[in-house]
């Protein structure tokens, strides 16, 4: 007999196409990668609930929740003579290569059966399991999520529940005398004697795992909101690079997402905006030149050992697309001492663009190209600046085109026309309104960042 848990209807991820934007040609074989997510922490300490909060809020997404618990092993007859014996908490209770097999499967796109597991008789259903669909969102709770590397490595995004000891000895009292008939003396003396000590030993060492700890578990519907509000970003990232891999997005974090916070509200000071702009755009010019090609070189340390690292590209030079993309120029200056930049600027009137001035390096169809502008929107405009530099000589594999926020709609433009120039951005927005301005944006990044907006 079989459990199914299934999703159906129509469901969308991130960014909506507009009509006016034509989709991206994808293969029809080609598995749409799951975004999965792992949950973690001590025994009773809030993550089914914090999971529970999760799918409530991603009801546009497909979502399913598999938990380790599923995967504890059977008990041996000699193992269930002295059950009061046996560690529930060790990593060795669990079937971790069945739970790395069903995780690998339900990210490739396949659907899994999942062994259902009896708490009260310890042992796993032999004619019961439940049948988990392929999805777009995969959560993954339990304990010990975290300790195997294997699964960790499969993950988008770690989330440790954090809870007070006696919180989650409370509420472990409340849930295995009440769901899974246990007294309460045996409660107390399995966690004084297992539950305690694996925290200690195995999952509290995991937390240093975690890409966002949440404390006071699923009480904390502020850190939830924001964690669903990244996950959303996240999963409209996640779509679009699977479409386009000339598409690169710098790594995601509550410290670039505080940033972006900063520099989007329409109160914040010009000194703060320049500040966190400056602070951004330095990480996506450190991005962008790590897809330069480098060198191998072999140099000797202050300690006589030989070192084999590499050497920078030196054929190298900056674009900046007037005026907004002369904001960019320092950050790349600070990281290139010397480097040349050259300068486009063009007019740009509803869909229609003119070239007005170029000024660009002699020999640029020599070297690799960054191409500056920080707003990419109907991608009109940085089309037209990636062909003057084509027709300079430029080769198209030479083009890196660095800014900070990036619309699907010129995404999609500029990926489709330009296929080997690279993307590198720091967020994706959720399109273009009417007026095409991108949204939710910052408004005219060259007049918020010269102070020309009064």
């Amino acid at each position: 007999m079989e459990i199914i848990e299934g999703v159906s209807g129509a469901h969308f991820s991130g960014w909506r196409p507009s009509s006016t934007v034509p989709s991206a040609p994808t293969s029809p074989s080609a598995p749409s990668q799951p975004f999965v997510i792992g949950v973690s922490g001590g025994t009773a300490s809030g993550k089914t609930t914090v999971c529970e909060l999760i799918i409530q809020q991603l009801q546009d997404h497909r979502v399913v929740l598999v938990c380790q618990d599923s995967f504890y092993r059977g008990l041996t007859n000699d193992e269930l003579k002295h059950v009061h014996e046996y560690n529930f908490d060790h990593p060795d209770a669990f079937d971790t290569e069945q739970l790395v097999e069903t995780l690998s499967k339900l990210k490739s796109g396949q659907s899994v059966q999942v062994p259902v597991y009896d708490f009260k008789l310890h042992q796993r259903s032999s004619d019961v399991f439940r049948l988990v669909n392929a999805s777009e969102v995969i959560i993954m709770e339990g304990i010990l999520v975290f300790h195997e590397q294997r699964v960790r490595d499969m993950m988008n995004m770690k989330i440790f529940v954090d809870a007070d000891p006696d919180v989650r000895l409370a509420r472990r009292i409340r849930r295995d005398t009440v769901e899974r008939g246990r007294d309460v003396h045996s409660v107390l003396e399995q966690y004084a004697k297992f539950v305690k000590p694996a925290f200690e030993d195995f999952i509290l060492p995991s937390k240093k795992y975690a890409d966002i700890i949440i404390p006071r578990g699923g009480d904390n519907g502020v850190a939830i909101d924001l964690i669903v509000q990244h996950i959303r970003t996240k999963l409209g990232q996640h779509n679009l690079c699977k479409i386009y891999p000339n598409l690169n997005l710098i790594f995601s974090t509550f410290q670039t997402r505080g940033m972006h916070t900063i520099i989007r509200d329409k109160d914040v000071s010009k000194h703060d905006f320049v500040f966190y702009s400056d602070r951004l755009i330095r990480l996506v010019v450190e991005h962008g030149l790590g897809y330069l090609p480098f060198k191998e070189r072999h140099i000797i340390t202050p300690t006589g050992a030989t070192y084999t690292g590499v050497e920078f590209c030196r054929q190298l030079c900056g674009v900046s697309v007037i005026r907004s993309g002369e904001s960019m120029e320092n950050a790349l200056r600070a990281c290139c001492k010397g480097i040349k930049i050259g300068k486009i600027l063009i007019h740009r009137q509803g869909e229609e663009t003119q070239l007005i001035y170029e000024k660009l390096p002699k020999d640029i169809s020599e070297r690799h190209v960054l191409l500056m502008d920080p707003v990419l929107s109907t991608g009109n405009t940085a089309s037209q600046a990636i062909e003057l530099l084509i027709k300079k000589g430029v080769p198209e594999s030479n083009i890196i085109f660095l800014n900070l926020i990036s619309a699907p709609e010129g995404i999609n433009c500029v990926c489709t026309r330009f296929p080997h120039l690279k993307i590198i951005t720091s967020e994706i927005e959720e399109g273009l309104n009417d007026e095409c301005h991108v949204i939710p944006g910052l408004g005219e990044f060259g007049d918020r960042y010269f102070g020309t907006d009064d």
